[in-house]
């Protein structure tokens, strides 16, 4: 008797379960169109935010270079990295790095930075991080406007020895009772740009064949 209650059970149990994964299974089916065309205009949104369609005449989202995980590890992104390029009239102006910060405070903040075809900051945002809110969620657009304060800057300007927050020499401001977050980023972001350099040549000629590695 109890032997016939637990297969019987089982068999509901079993056939749940069965439904649940057929369910499950045409919901994603049915939406992960429209998710990918969620994602995808997103993606584009924070694009533009750094490089505005008057700026280039080409799809930023599909235009990209790739760099292999070696290339590519001073940004702190594991595995290999698609950069987006800006292009007007064919040239390079501008080219969007995404890179990982991953000495944040509360772990890896997650950037992309927008680097024109001079070498100087076209835009830097920050897409991910868990930083504390109220104090180095700060980093975030949405939070404040510190992260414009790296639009136009490049190697040259600060000199190397001044891209640090103030409190430790340098050109940027930290925040009050959160340093270690704005010190993260800007860290990262000047690796970003000499990323940039390294590899100018791959990136304005779109030769993917053999762009530079830097230590």
């Amino acid at each position: 008797m109890l032997g016939k209650s637990i297969t019987k059970n089982s068999v509901i149990l079993g056939g749940f379960a069965l439904v649940t994964a057929a369910i499950l299974a045409f919901t994603f089916q049915a939406t992960a169109e429209k998710i990918a065309e969620q994602e995808k205009r997103a993606a584009e949104k924070a694009l533009l935010q750094i490089v505005p369609r008057e700026r280039h005449d080409n799809d930023m989202l599909s235009d990209t270079l790739t760099f292999s995980a070696e290339q590519s590890a001073v940004l702190g992104v594991k595995g290999p990295v698609d950069v987006h390029l800006a292009k007007l009239d064919g040239e390079l102006v501008a080219a969007i790095i995404p890179a990982i910060a991953p000495d944040g405070y509360s772990g890896e903040i997650k950037l992309i930075v927008g680097v024109n075809a001079d070498g100087s900051v076209a835009g830097v945002r920050v897409l991910a991080h868990k930083e504390t809110p109220g104090l180095g969620d700060k980093v975030d657009l949405n939070k404040s406007d510190w992260v414009l304060s790296f639009t136009g800057k490049s190697l040259l300007n600060p000199t190397a020895n001044k891209w640090k927050v103030k409190k430790d020499g340098g050109e940027f401001d930290q925040f009050t009772g959160a340093t270690i977050t704005p010190r993260a980023v800007v860290k990262r972001v000047q690796h970003v740009l000499e990323f940039f350099e390294a590899n100018k040549a791959a990136l304005t000629q779109n030769t993917p064949a053999a762009p530079a590695a830097i230590n």
